[in-house]
């Protein structure tokens, strides 16, 4: 198996809104000697790593997202927030034991009164949250309340940590984006040539998310796709203004919207990044944080002959995030370290696991673990 290994140098960034479509917002992005002295000046953002779990059964699949930042990331710590006490068990143990990782009990209601309100807007968003059943959802003004209020770097625990966070720090905010079918000023149009333009690359898309090597072909036409902002991962400084600002939009979302998939949470954090005027904000390319985007992404989890880390991840990659809110959500509970034993050979999920947490691969083990994941019969073995 092959894999590629963290370069020394600081990679590339993209200017604070390069590729990312704002244009289309009539917004342009402009560069200043601010941002330059901005960037010049170290540790801008916290070194510390904010997780959310709402829920009290934390799957193998998600410590492992926590493990892999406190290995990885270079930050001086990793908190995983937590909402219920957590059932205990040897994923509880794992995070107890690694260095660097602190459990933090997480009131939430408190935590978003706090954020809220200097911005007068505290009881607001904990009416929000109360109307809200879905965690994804709630986590949405959770992981802005916390930023604003601690600083550092949000991440969703449906991702693996490559390599250093540290030179992400020297910023006072930052987001990614992603490759995307639907922005929402398609959907938003009327334009029956932006609709063909969005259904053409679905439909180019959905072939490839189920062949073998779908996930390379894509690479041929990944240009022609919209870039769109994804809130996994995120940072900012004590106070930022970008996620001040996307607190205080929640406000104005209509409560009979709330609850509605991606209404708090990338939908809304796009409009505030499309208006957002400060000069202080760094968008990476997809590369950073989303080598494979979404529907591609189940590649991950697909069966093939030979791994080569190499070939997917680029030198400038520091986080991956495999979309556990795609279609490989049903396979995070057959996740565990047998699991990543069993496939790392023949996986880019399980060989990725295995580069950044190698002690799970030195552990013996008793019993085979899961061989496969649920990869789709007619994909070939690549």
């Amino acid at each position: 198996m092959s894999t590629i290994r963290a370069p020394s140098t600081r990679p590339k960034t993209c200017s604070q809104l390069v590729g990312c479509e704002r244009k289309h917002a009539g917004c342009t992005a402009r560069q200043s000697w601010a941002r330059l002295l901005l960037l010049s000046c170290p540790m801008i953002i916290p070194a510390r790593a904010h997780f959310i779990w709402i829920g009290s059964r934390l799957p193998w699949a998600y410590v492992f997202s926590i493990l892999s930042a406190a290995e990885r990331g270079g930050l001086d710590e990793v908190v995983l927030h937590h909402t219920d006490v957590l059932e205990p068990g040897p994923e509880q143990a794992a995070l107890l034991r690694a260095p660097g990782v602190r459990l933090s009990r997480l009131d939430p209601v408190d935590c978003i009164m706090r954020a809220g309100q200097p911005l007068g807007i505290g009881t607001q968003l904990c009416d929000i949250d109360s109307r809200l059943s879905s965690a994804v959802a709630r986590t949405n003004i959770l992981r802005a309340a916390l930023i604003y209020l601690h600083g550092g770097i949000y991440l969703d625990l449906d991702t693996i940590t490559w390599q250093t966070l540290t030179p992400l720090l020297n910023a006072p905010q930052f987001v990614g984006c992603e490759q995307i079918v639907w922005p929402g000023f398609v959907r938003a149009s009327r334009s029956p040539a932006l609709w063909a333009r969005s259904l053409m690359l679905d439909v180019m898309r959905k072939p490839l998310r189920r062949i073998a090597l779908g996930w390379k072909l894509f690479r041929l036409i990944e240009q022609l796709y919209y870039r769109g902002i994804n809130g996994a991962i995120l940072g900012g400084c004590v106070g930022a203004p970008l996620f001040a600002q996307y607190l205080q939009a929640m406000t104005r979302v209509p409560t009979d919207r709330q609850a509605r998939p991606h209404a708090l949470g990338t939908s809304l954090l796009q409009e505030v990044v499309a208006r957002y005027t400060g000069d202080d904000l760094t968008v990476h390319e997809p590369e950073v944080f989303y080598p494979l985007p979404p529907e591609i992404s189940e590649h991950w989890f697909y069966q093939r002959r030979n791994i080569d880390l190499s070939t997917v991840l680029s030198e400038h990659t520091r986080v991956v995030h495999w979309y556990a809110s795609v279609r490989t959500r049903a396979l995070i509970d057959l996740i565990d370290p047998a699991y990543i034993r069993a496939n790392r050979e023949h996986q880019f999920y399980s060989a990725l696991v295995g580069e950044c947490l190698p002690e799970l691969i030195r552990e013996s083990v008793s019993e085979p673990g899961v061989s496969g994941s649920d990869t789709p019969r007619s994909v070939a073995i690549g």
